[in-house]
C-alpha cells in the first residue's frame, strides 16, 4: 500500500489570469474508498497570477492562508496515519454519509438496517458519537422499532438480523481505521425466537399451480422458487445466461447469490425450464418487469383465492423447497448445498416444519396431479 510522505501546496494557470490551487501527494496515496491512487487534490481555490492593485494582493493573502490551512490538515492526517494516531478530522465526518455509500455494495438489509439507524439518530450522526453507549440504544430501539413501509412493529428475529448486519459493520469500521474503539464487543446480540414458519403442502402448491394469478409472471417466479429454491432478490437478477450446462446432465442455474455474495449451482428440472419457457438462444432477465412490491397485496389475493389461509411470504417457498425435499427422502446434505446454506444448522431449520408432508410425498416435487 502506498504511504504519502509529503503534502505540497502548489498552482497551476488558469486562462483568466488566475492560479488555481491544489495539493501534490508524494508518492501519492490509495484511497481506501475507491482504491484508487491519488497523487493530486484540487482545493477549488483560487488567486490572482499578477494582482493589480492592493484589493486583490489581500484576497490572494486570505485566499492562500486557507490553502495552506487545507494543506496542514492534509499533512496532519498523513501524520496521523503513519504514526497510528488517531485522526481528529475522521471523528467529525459523516458516519450516515459514509455508510449510505456502502449500501451498494451490500443486499437489502444494509439498507433497512441504514433506514433505521437514520431514524434512531435523526438523521445526524457523526463517528465521534459511534460508541458503546449510542448503539446500545439502537439495540433497544430495535427491539420496539416500527416496520419501514408497512403497520406494526418489526419481529424480534428481524430485529435480532439487523443488529447482527449493524455489528458486522462497526467490525468493518473499527478494521479499517474508522472508529477508535472496537465497539462491537462490548455488545450483546439480541437472541432470536424459535418461530414455526410456514410452508406449502403438497396439495396447496397443486392449488397455486392450478389458480391463476393477476401477475403472471409472478405466478411463474413464485412457482420456480418452490422449484429450485432460490430467493426474490436473486429471482429478480436470474437471467437467461445464468442457466448453463449441469455437470451431470442437463441445466442448471450458476450464480452468485445476492444475500451473501456466494456461489450457488442449483440443477434444474426439465419441469421447471418448461414452466419458464427456457430456450437457449433468450438474453436477458428471466423474470423481466416482475416487481418486488408485488410479493405483497398482488401475492395475497393469488393466494387466497386459492384457498390458502397460511401465512405465505415469498420466503416460504424457500422453505417450501426444503420441507418437500425433506419429505421426499432427499438428503440433507445434498438441501443444505443446494439451498448454500453454510451451516446445516439453517437447513435443518428449514425442514422442521410439518411432518404431515411426509404421508403425501412420495417423489420429487412436481407441479403436475397424478391420476
Amino acid at each position: 500500500m502506498l504511504e504519502c510522505k509529503t503534502v505540497t501546496l502548489r498552482t497551476r494557470p488558469l486562462k483568466n489570469r488566475m492560479l488555481s490551487f491544489y495539493l501534490d501527494y508524494y508518492p501519492g496515496y490509495r484511497d481506501k474508498e475507491t482504491m484508487k491512487v491519488i497523487r493530486h487534490e484540487s482545493l477549488g481555490i483560487y488567486i490572482y497570477a499578477n494582482p493589480r492593485n492592493k484589493r486583490e494582493q489581500n484576497f490572494n493573502e486570505v485566499m492562500t492562508e486557507k490553502a495552506e490551512a487545507i494543506r496542514c490538515r492534509r499533512f496532519e492526517s498523513v501524520v496521523n496515519e503513519r504514526y497510528d494516531f488517531f485522526d481528529k478530522y475522521k471523528l467529525k465526518a459523516d458516519f450516515l454519509e459514509h455508510y449510505r455509500k456502502q449500501l451498494r455494495k451490500h443486499d437489502q438489509k444494509w439498507e433497512f438496517v441504514y433506514l433505521h439507524f437514520n431514524n434512531f439518530v435523526h438523521g445526524k450522526c457523526t463517528f465521534e458519537e459511534i460508541d458503546i453507549d449510542l448503539c446500545n440504544k439502537f439495540r433497544e430501539y430495535l427491539l420496539s422499532a416500527k416496520k419501514l413501509r408497512r403497520n406494526g412493529r418489526i419481529t424480534r428475529n428481524s430485529a435480532s438480523g439487523y443488529w447482527s448486519t449493524f455489528r458486522g459493520f462497526l467490525k468493518i469500521l473499527y478494521r479499517n481505521g474508522m472508529i477508535k474503539t472496537n465497539v462491537n464487543d462490548f455488545l450483546e446480540k439480541i437472541e432470536t425466537e424459535d418461530v414455526m414458519k410456514e410452508a406449502l403442502s403438497v396439495e396447496e402448491l397443486y392449488k397455486l399451480t392450478e389458480t391463476p394469478c393477476k401477475k403472471p409472471i409472478l405466478k411463474t417466479a413464485s412457482l420456480f422458487s418452490c422449484m429450485t429454491s432460490l430467493r426474490i432478490s436473486d429471482i429478480l437478477a436470474l437471467r437467461w445466461e445464468d442457466i448453463v450446462d449441469y455437470s451431470a446432465g442437463g441445466k442448471c442455474v450458476h450464480i452468485i447469490t445476492q444475500k451473501n455474495k456466494a456461489e450457488d449451482i442449483i440443477p434444474i428440472s426439465d419441469e421447471a425450464l418448461e414452466l419458464i419457457g427456457y430456450k437457449s438462444e433468450k438474453k436477458g432477465l428471466v423474470f423481466k418487469g416482475l416487481m418486488r412490491c408485488w410479493t405483497q397485496t398482488p401475492m395475497k389475493e393469488w393466494i387466497h383465492s386459492a384457498g390458502i389461509s397460511k401465512n405465505i411470504t415469498f420466503h416460504s417457498y424457500r422453505r417450501t423447497f426444503a420441507t418437500l425435499q425433506g419429505a421426499a427422502g432427499t438428503d440433507i446434505r445434498t438441501i443444505q448445498s443446494m439451498m448454500a446454506h453454510k451451516s446445516i444448522t439453517t437447513t435443518q431449520r428449514y425442514m422442521k416444519v410439518v411432518d404431515s408432508n411426509k404421508r403425501e410425498a412420495s417423489k420429487k416435487i412436481t407441479l403436475m396431479r397424478k391420476d
